[in-house]
């Protein structure tokens, strides 16, 4: 993924990638990523578990908006089925000040 985002990223389409391998990512050079400590092959999280892949989505989306370091690779700490989520404020990725930016 991370050579394909490198190319779509030349020509000036930013890109963000989840990750579920850190050294993998690091080693490839993602320009950037939001990196989870999930079981390989559930990279938007649980089976039928809507809030929480809305999460991931919108953790993506805050660091493509939010960003500001090439390579930046965000951990925001879930755990694999011991949190509970809320529906993302999606109007605060349009206010960075509503926001923790990465």
């Amino acid at each position: 993924m991370g050579l394909i985002a490198r190319a779509i990223e030349s020509v000036g389409i930013p890109t963000v990638a989840i990750s579920l391998a850190r050294d993998l990512t690091e080693a490839v050079g993602v320009p950037r990523a939001v990196f989870v400590r999930w079981p390989l092959g559930h990279p938007l999280g649980e089976p039928h578990a809507p809030a929480q892949q809305r999460t991931m989505i919108f953790e993506a989306l805050k660091l493509l908006v939010h960003g500001r370091q090439p390579g930046q690779i965000v951990e925001p700490g879930f755990r694999w089925r011991r949190e509970r989520y809320n529906e993302p404020n999606w109007d605060a990725l349009q206010n960075p000040e509503t926001l923790d930016t990465p």
